[in-house]
């Protein structure tokens, strides 16, 4: 199993799920960490939304063990079910009720005691952005706004674990920056695992990804040590103030440079070794070279992904 985070609320310890003949998770294990915000990507049909909704309490495992927030599913469920806010892909909604009226209603269904309810609800609204429709129906709503509503209903009763399903799903470039910035609030005071398949947002959002792929962890770190990992190649932009001839020389001669290339008045470094920046400046400063720029390109998530589920084992 992965590393566990320092205080983990979600442990997912060799975990199978089964329907029948079909095995839809096989033995995985990951861990989220209080206060972690969790990318949990892969294709479609790799087990995410299985794993999700045994987290949320929907169904036990087959075999493995959970925790959530110290909990055993299958012996506190209750206590589970109170630390979880699931907001699932296609979150249910009652179209013909009010969004303050709904949300009152999850909240009884979440035993929230009377005097709470009306306080807890103001504080989702407000949360979430919902003060100017609370009044209206939910099925009048558009896509976005009602993606506002599954969030707000995840969050009452104030749970240390929240599980959002893609939650930006169908939702147009605007929306995905309102729900994103939803998330990207809640970072640090609650463990979050936030399936989706915009890759980008994932980037933005998450210090860590789990990827799955046929029932089975493929990966689990953040994208630099993910592409470490696989090898991927790093790319490092360098500009320093001496000729550009010489420059290009010693740059080649660096250990870890498999290729340079000109763009415009900079040279870019090819190379595996994650330390290449910290090579360039030294050799830039042996020689006295003043530096103006010199970055490295962040490992593209996408690349990953796609290499991680390429290769993934077949087979049971």
């Amino acid at each position: 199993m992965p590393a566990v985070p320092h205080d983990p609320m979600i442990e997912v310890r060799d975990v199978t799920k089964t329907f029948g003949a079909v095995t839809a998770v096989a033995g995985i294990s990951f861990a989220v960490g209080a206060g972690e915000v969790v990318g949990f990507l892969g294709p479609n049909g790799a087990g995410k939304t299985t794993t999700m909704r045994m987290l949320a309490g929907v169904f036990p495992p087959t075999a493995g063990e959970l925790r959530v927030a110290g909990h055993d599913p299958l012996q506190q469920p209750l206590a589970c079910r109170r630390a979880v806010g699931y907001f699932p892909e296609y979150a249910p909604y009652y179209p013909d009720l009010r969004v303050e009226r709904y949300l009152r209603f999850v909240a009884q269904l979440k035993q929230l005691s009377r005097p709470d309810r009306k306080t807890a609800v103001a504080r989702v609204i407000a949360a979430c952005g919902l003060e100017s429709v609370a009044a209206r129906r939910v099925g009048t709503l558009s896509k976005g706004f009602r993606q506002r509503v599954g969030l707000a209903q995840a969050l009452l009763g104030d749970p240390p674990i929240l599980i959002l399903d893609e939650p930006t799903i169908g939702l147009d470039p605007g929306q995905v920056d309102e729900i994103r910035e939803l998330v990207r609030g809640l970072r640090g005071s609650r463990a979050v695992l936030f399936s989706s398949h915009i890759l980008s947002e994932v980037e933005k959002l998450c210090e860590r990804v789990v990827v799955i792929a046929r029932g089975r962890i493929v990966g689990v770190g953040t994208p630099a040590e993910l592409g470490r990992r696989l090898g991927a190649r790093q790319r490092v932009w360098v500009r320093a103030g001496g000729p550009d001839a010489e420059v290009r020389a010693v740059l080649a001669g660096l250990p870890g440079v498999e290729r340079i290339e000109a763009e415009g008045a900079a040279f870019v470094l090819v190379g595996l070794d994650g330390q290449l920046p910290r090579v360039v400046g030294e050799a830039m400063q042996r020689h006295g070279w003043a530096i103006h720029e010199l970055r490295q390109e962040r490992v593209d998530l996408e690349d990953i992904f796609l290499r991680l589920i390429e290769e993934a084992p077949t087979g049971s």
